[in-house]
């Protein structure tokens, strides 16, 4: 047997009754039998000294703790002795999450992600064998010298039973434990779930959520769900750990949403960590992924060395803002693009703002306090006019784009009447929509994955590129409304470079983002090739405007989405909810059946958000300004780009 001197404290494990995994409910032998086997006078052959064995102190999973004696000073001890049988087997001799923790106090997000991908892998190979772990916490999360992450300390792990046959004994660590094992309703998977989210509510803030001065006003806390969020965390991180410390067990995500959850898809998680983790801070501006990403794309953009000089220093600024390079798809960047001077809008076609006198304003004021002139914009980027075709809308410049589409969602909101239900619609329709996005403007410009593959990039010198989805033919959109059509193993040497970005940006996006909802894919050969006008980010929504009037609005809170598209001459609304479920309106039946408050006051948002984009950048050409908009809420993280001289492109029939 091996004698550990340790001191009580209820962060310690401990357990009513144990029970190994797969075994029948029976005292064990061994814990039976311990005391009565174990020597009354224990010598430790390193010292000499001998120790009286006492009472039982507690209990675990694997190992006893009783009072000892030293004989020789009458000083007594809390000795945790564990049985040989449990040290003679194969175990984990590296540190554990709970060592690491200690040495840092917090650990950095991306951290926080490559651990838990871990730990939920192993978690569902155990649920999937219908075993409970029961004790999950920093200290049984052991971790190798190639940062390799194992789960350990199986001694109170249990087979899962169903819901009437669950055990009702109190196990685990205090402070992981959740309200239903408290209340005695028995361990399930959603227990394990709940320990999950207290591990990483730990390794985040180097506490426990709900670390008290007393036991029984932990378990208070615990059986309330009640525990701070401090505004340190970035609000996915905060959605997740709320949706896993959910007071009602049915309400927790299971493993699989866990990782579809936006704090692992919207932010950097490294491949692999140093081991140099373990006592300090990661220097992820050697290793990234992301950054190895963008410095081949440097290569094949600039080839003499001074540009390469300058774009890497212009990298490792951005580096030093805390993964900020790494959220491609959140950076705070404006695409350069301009409309060419000689399609300005004349003072009689220019769209105006909502007035005060405008229905669509009055109900705006009327939905909520987000009116028209509290919509921050961040970044935008629009492009030029293109020619009349049989693809496009008639006189088919951007703003008069946009001004059918605010015309169309304009009288609609005006006359729809109040409702408290959505309408009946179809849960399919044949529409092409953005699935994923990525933002990096600051450097290249804004990509896009629509519903039939295609892949789009608006680059920053105002040129637009298509990768179709058979993945062989280019689309390449030039400044003189020219489309030029070429496969992709024949491309001109000029085109390498923009290639060499949009075949990056179609791999990044196949392989780190999730497609944003249920619609099924569109295969009409027949439609006509979208193209992105304009795109614009608010501090609430992501706004995108094609050719042909197809017009959607991501909201980033709910990750709700409105497309509005034509079809066959008849207007449809499509709406994805926060639970990435799908249907389809006709913008008539709206009309006359009304919506309820939630959907009309996205769509006067969105409205809203056209308007005033395209008001902005009418009053820009007509003074011949056009000057960037920059958020000024975080100037440290913006580096603004050199103007590209105007642009404009049409599209031919295709």
């Amino acid at each position: 047997m091996e004698v550990h001197t340790n001191t009580q404290n209820h962060s310690s494990s401990m357990c009513e009754s144990t029970q190994r995994a797969g075994e029948p409910r029976r005292k064990r032998t061994d814990e039976r039998n311990g005391p009565s086997e174990m020597a009354r006078i224990i010598t430790d052959p390193a010292t000499g000294k001998c120790y009286c064995r006492g009472k039982v102190l507690g209990k675990g999973g694997f190992a006893k703790c009783y009072e000892l004696t030293d004989l020789s000073t009458s000083k007594v001890y809390a000795a945790k002795i564990i049985p040989h049988s449990r040290v003679s087997k194969p175990h984990q001799r590296e540190k554990s999450l709970a060592h690491i923790l200690k040495a840092r106090k917090i650990l950095t997000e991306p951290e926080v992600r490559y651990y838990l991908r871990q730990i939920v892998s192993g978690l569902k190979y155990l649920h999937e064998q219908e075993i409970l772990h029961r004790d999950l916490k920093l200290g049984n999360f052991f971790v190798s010298e190639s940062m390799e992450l194992k789960v350990g300390d199986f001694g109170l792990a249990a087979k899962l039973e169903p819901a009437g046959n669950r055990r009702k004994t109190i196990c685990g660590t205090p402070n992981y434990l959740s309200p239903e094992v408290l209340n005695k309703q028995g361990h399930g998977c959603e227990s394990d779930i709940w320990a999950l989210g207290c591990v990483m509510y730990t390794m985040l803030l180097g506490r426990p959520p709900f670390e008290t001065t007393n036991l029984k006003e932990t378990y208070r806390c615990i059986r309330e769900a009640r525990y701070s969020l401090p505004s340190s965390l970035s609000p996915q991180a905060k959605q997740l750990i709320s949706s896993l410390l959910a007071k009602i067990p049915d309400d927790r995500p299971n493993l699989d949403l866990i990782l579809r959850h936006d704090f692992f898809t919207q932010g950097f998680s490294p491949e692999r960590l140093s081991p140099s983790c373990c006592h300090s801070p990661p220097d992820f501006h050697v290793s990234s992924p992301a950054k190895s990403f963008f410095k081949k794309a440097a290569a094949a953009l600039f080839g003499g060395r001074r540009d390469k000089v300058k774009y890497y220093e212009t990298l490792n600024k951005l580096t030093k803002e805390e993964e900020e390079i790494y959220k491609l798809q959140h950076n705070l960047e404006r695409t350069v693009i301009s409309q060419h001077q000689s399609h300005r809008i004349t003072e009689n076609g220019a769209l105006l703002p909502p007035s005060a006198e405008s229905p669509v304003a009055v109900a705006t004021e009327s939905l909520s306090p987000t009116s028209q002139d509290t919509i921050r914009l961040i970044v935008r980027g629009s492009l030029g006019s293109c020619s009349s075709s049989s693809e496009c809308l008639e006189d088919n410049t951007t703003c008069s784009v946009a001004e059918t589409v605010a015309s169309v969602l304009r009288g609609c909101l005006e006359s729809m009447p109040k409702a408290d239900n959505v309408p009946q619609g179809s849960s399919t329709c044949n529409l092409q929509w953005v699935t994923k996005w990525v933002d990096y403007s600051n450097k290249y410009g804004f990509g896009y994955q629509l519903s039939d593959y295609t892949v789009g990039v608006l680059f920053n010198n105002g040129t637009h590129m298509s990768l179709l989805p058979d993945r062989k033919t280019i689309h390449y959109y030039a400044e003189l409304g020219q489309c030029s059509v070429f496969p992709t193993c024949e491309v001109p040497e000029h085109f390498v470079g923009q290639i060499t970005v949009l075949k990056y940006f179609s791999h990044y996006m196949e392989e780190n983002l999730m497609d944003g909802g249920d619609l099924g894919t569109m295969t009409d050969a027949h439609m006509p090739r979208l193209y992105l006008l304009q795109w614009l980010k608010s501090d609430r929504a992501l706004m995108m405007l094609f050719n042909d009037g197809t017009f959607q609005v991501n909201f980033y809170h709910d990750h709700t989405k409105i497309i509005l598209c034509c079809q066959q001459d008849e207007y449809m609304l499509t709406y994805i909810n926060e639970d990435r479920v799908s249907k389809s309106f006709k913008l008539s039946s709206l009309l006359s059946c009304g919506c309820p408050t939630d959907l009309r006051e996205r769509l006067v948002y969105s409205l809203n958000m056209l308007l005033q984009s395209v008001a902005k950048e009418t009053t820009q050409n007509a003074t011949g300004n056009n000057a960037n908009v920059w958020d000024q809420r975080e100037p440290s993280l913006l580096a603004k780009p050199t103007p590209a001289r105007p642009r404009t492109y049409k599209d031919n029939a295709m």
